[in-house]
């Protein structure tokens, strides 16, 4: 009797052990990282290593070699006997613990895509910089996107030295110091600076501990009214599919806050770009939710954390090429308001971010001048109207949805770029 008591207690536990690693395997990634740095640094390289999927999918970004959309990808970090970690299901034969469930997004680090970039950052819980170590530190695009992050809010950083396969013990240990200075005046002076090489797998384990370690699951609200920020839209459906069988829309990107389910009527804000009496505007959208998933898993429900896609109804030609990037997704009524026109509490950075030479002071803003923004997800042109101190308003050329208090960065034309300059806070 005792035996068979036993045998049963073991066979529960069993099943609880089972019922815990499907729950992670299967589920929803529960924090979103992104991977940013300069220009060819090996986002796209160390991304694979940590998920087994190349992001850089688009016919243009083979061709040039470079990440121009952002890219997402899903890993679980495993566990071995010994407590180090691997995205394998085995160590030495033996059956690895899950986890944690991680989204990356693999954002552009060229400097003409900064607005991709900060886009992307936008659906990041924490991010890792990496930094060449064949490379004088800082290049251009690692300084503009350390501040990208900070403007942003995002605490959590890890710092890769990448490529050690191409330098000396003495060359790694100058460039690792090199790091250090630049990071000393930043609020990331103590992030941990891992050296690894993406290109050959080198110390890949100490990244996936770090990343444990380092950037732990924010609290999340999720009994507010759902907010999803959109970073991509897409038509999934084949050349050549019969009108019966064609697939609605997908958006995808990550919700901030809240909780979406299949058969949710939701709204898209500002909306669908449309030409209204030689007028650029945007019409704004309903639809119904079909599916949800997560990579190549199927979810019931989405909350805050890692990437997701939406399938809709929407119409797919309304979707295609991320017509919809930038939009918000919530219940009809609930979201926050449209807006043409923003009044920003600013504050400008000292010097130029990104560009070569740091002597370049910022100038005050100036009435009548054309800024990028950047909000949530969303892109936008604005021209400044009104100023008075460090309060602003300007009207913009796309409107964006968004509440007050949002962060909002600020970039200045130079040249044939926008750089960043600092940001502002919706009064």
């Amino acid at each position: 009797m005792e035996k068979k008591t036993a045998k049963k207690a073991t066979k529960k536990k069993a099943t609880k052990k089972k019922v815990a690693k499907d729950s992670i395997e299967t589920s929803q990634p529960v924090v979103n990282i992104g991977l940013v740095g300069h220009v060819d640094h090996g986002k796209t390289t160390l991304t694979e290593k940590l998920t087994g999927k190349w992001t850089d999918t688009h016919s243009e970004e083979q061709k040039k070699g470079i990440t121009i959309r952002l890219g997402y990808a899903n890993t679980i970090i495993y566990q071995c006997s010994d407590k180090s970690y691997t995205i394998s299901k085995t160590c030495d034969g033996k059956a690895s613990k899950p986890i944690q469930k991680i989204s990356f997004v693999d954002a552009p680090g060229h400097e003409s895509l900064m607005a991709t970039m900060l886009s992307g950052a936008a659906i990041m819980d924490g991010a890792i910089l990496l930094i060449a170590g064949d490379e004088v530190c800082p290049q251009p695009q690692t300084k503009e996107h350390l501040m990208a992050l900070e403007v942003l809010g995002i605490k959590n950083l890890i710092v890769i030295q990448n490529k050690i396969d191409l330098l000396t013990k003495e060359e790694a240990k100058k460039n690792y110091e090199s790091i250090k200075e630049f990071l000393k005046n930043s609020p990331y002076k103590n992030a941990p600076i891992i050296p690894i090489s993406a290109k050959y797998g080198i110390n890949i384990e100490y990244v996936l501990k770090a990343i444990v370690e380092e950037i732990p699951i924010p609290k999340r609200e999720l009994k507010e009214n759902p907010l999803m920020f959109v970073a991509r839209s897409f038509d999934i459906n084949k050349p050549g599919t019969k009108i019966a069988k064609l697939t609605g829309g997908i958006i995808g990107g990550a919700i901030k806050q809240g909780t979406l389910k299949i058969n949710d009527e939701i709204e898209i804000l500002p909306g669908y770009p449309e030409e209204v009496n030689g007028k650029r505007v945007r019409i704004p959208i309903t639809t119904k939710i079909v599916g949800i998933k997560t990579d190549r898993t199927d979810l019931d429900e989405a909350t805050p954390g890692g990437s997701i896609a939406i399938q809709t109804t929407l119409d797919p030609a309304i979707v295609k090429s991320d017509q919809l990037s930038g939009n918000v997704v919530g219940i009809k009524g609930k979201l926050p308001e449209i807006r043409d026109k923003l009044k920003l509490k600013t504050k400008l950075f000292k010097t130029i971010i990104g560009n070569d030479n740091e002597d370049i002071s910022v100038e005050p803003l100036k009435m009548n001048e054309m800024m990028m923004i950047n909000v949530y997800s969303a892109a936008s042109v604005g021209i400044i109207t009104t100023m008075k101190k460090d309060i602003i308003e300007m009207t913009l050329k796309i409107p964006v949805c968004a509440a007050q208090g949002a962060r909002v960065s600020l970039s200045r034309r130079m040249g044939s770029r926008f750089r960043l300059i600092g940001y502002g806070i919706i009064e």
